[in-house]
């Protein structure tokens, strides 16, 4: 694809990795779907970097303008699908 992601500049290099590893895995669940442990792993490494809901709104946004992804649906589903589940976008 050919877009960027969102991050801070104030993120650590393994920081930006995990949060573009986090919005890797929302293109997976709408492109081929994704195990909802996997994508639950990432988001909470998302969360351990971005914990504000205000900032994780605004990264999700500006996600969501560079690639057309939406990622609240995504991790909604995630949030209320049970184990073993395949979340597809």
């Amino acid at each position: 694809m050919e877009y960027t992601y969102p991050f801070s500049l104030d993120w650590s290099t393994e920081e930006i990795v995990d949060v573009v590893q986090f919005f890797e895995a929302i293109e997976k669940a709408y492109e081929k779907g994704i195990k909802r442990e996997e994508l639950l792993t990432k988001y909470r490494r998302f969360k351990e970097i971005v914990p504000s809901i205000a900032e994780e709104k605004t990264y999700f946004r500006e996600f969501e303008k560079e690639s057309g992804y939406v990622s609240y649906p995504i991790v909604k589903m995630m949030k209320e699908k049970g184990d073993n589940t395949i979340i597809k976008g």
